[in-house]
């Protein structure tokens, strides 16, 4: 045992939890949570992970670590016309669809077939409201938000994955000693709140099959790459299914899908964390209680959330998504013959379009593989 192993799996947890916890509040208000349910949605989801990172790096004794999905919460905050009901029902289908995936090979491998450019062109698009929001607070509390975005973009020259937590946590202090908040809740414990499930149709084309595949296509397959980047060759299937199950487990109390990290993962499964590989398992752990501790004090974290400027939150769910963002485009152009196909994806999933109930990622990706096929037919 080494420090550096609850230290890594500790800033890990601290990283993926406040630099993108704005963006499940965003979620929960799109789906027409309340409070209570949103603080639930945020226990549920904490405890979720932290189960799953425990059992599958005790069971491995690989660094196994699981995430919430922030482009799936970010497809979420971007719906409208979803009510909480019908978002913890297609968060059930989704569970289902990842424990199938976690048993069927055959799918795995299907999803995997989608063409990087779609699927970053479709992540691209529903990610981009984000960042345009993001700019737009600037008119709104411009004393507040530039020097919030200058301190971002001068401490992710140093330490990219604490400068969104850096500008949570300067902004929140900034906006108390201002008085733009005019006192913090008092602190509570957590609880579970049951939401009924609503199964629609509308909600499981317009946002549980688009929830599944971002979660496939940008989190369990870049959780996987970054494994095996390290020299871990786990089998795929029971570490999609385990979250698949867990996600299941935690639907009703309105957690959405759960996954496998990729940033978090990169923290903890690196030569600092040991120099030994087989050491590094340890962080799980670790990884577990630090998201325990965040599942008790859920309700006050979302408390805190609630009393901040709308202008803060908003600028931190953007700069969170800016990396993200960047990736996804960098993706969705690289490979030339297939840019056309990526651009409609984008273009279709930014617009916003609803169309018979169902939203604009579903028809986004649709679009894309549509041109794709297009493109292969003039080949032939």
């Amino acid at each position: 045992m080494r420090l550096s192993i609850p230290v890594s799996a500790f800033v890990a947890a601290i990283v993926g939890f406040g630099g993108t916890l704005a963006i499940i509040i965003a979620a929960a208000a799109a789906v027409g949570a309340t409070q209570v349910q949103t603080a639930s949605w945020v226990t549920a989801i904490c405890l979720a992970m932290a189960v799953e990172s425990l059992w599958l790096s005790w069971r491995t004794k690989m660094p196994i670590i699981t995430a919430w999905s922030t482009p799936g919460a970010a497809l979420i905050a971007a719906s409208s016309g979803f009510t909480m009901a019908e978002a913890v029902g297609a968060f059930l289908v989704t569970a289902v669809l990842l424990i199938a995936t976690g048993m069927l090979k055959p799918l795995t491998r299907l999803i995997a077939k989608i063409p990087a450019s779609v699927a970053s062109g479709m992540l691209a698009g529903i990610v981009v409201t984000f960042a345009v929001n993001a700019v737009k607070t600037i008119p709104a509390d411009p004393w507040l938000i530039l020097p919030l975005i200058a301190a971002f973009f001068v401490i992710r020259l140093f330490n990219p994955a604490l400068s969104v937590l850096a500008v949570l946590v300067g902004g929140g202090l900034a906006a108390f000693l201002t008085g733009r908040v005019g006192g913090l809740p008092a602190p509570e414990l957590s609880t579970l709140t049951l939401t009924l499930p609503e199964f629609t149709a509308s909600a499981i084309i317009g946002l549980a099959l688009p929830l599944y595949l971002v979660t496939m296509a940008s989190q369990n397959l870049s959780g996987l790459a970054v494994l095996r980047a390290s020299g871990y060759n786990p089998e795929p299937g029971p570490l999609i299914g385990v979250t698949g199950f867990f996600s299941l487990l935690s639907a009703p109390f309105g957690a959405s899908t759960t996954n496998l990290a990729a940033i978090s993962a990169a923290i903890c499964t690196g030569p600092d964390v040991h120099p030994d590989p087989a050491e590094r398992w340890k962080t799980g752990p670790f990884y577990a209680l630090a998201y325990l501790v965040f599942a008790v004090f859920g309700a006050s974290l979302v408390a805190i959330f609630a009393v901040l400027p709308q202008s803060l939150i908003v600028l931190v769910a953007g700069l969170a998504l800016t990396a993200p963002l960047a990736n996804a485009l960098s993706i969705a152009l690289k490979n030339e013959a297939e840019r056309m196909a990526a651009t409609v994806t984008f273009a279709v999933t930014a617009s916003g379009l609803t169309l018979f109930g169902v939203g604009s990622a579903f028809w986004g990706l649709v679009a894309g593989l549509l041109v794709v096929g297009l493109d292969h037919m003039k080949k032939r």
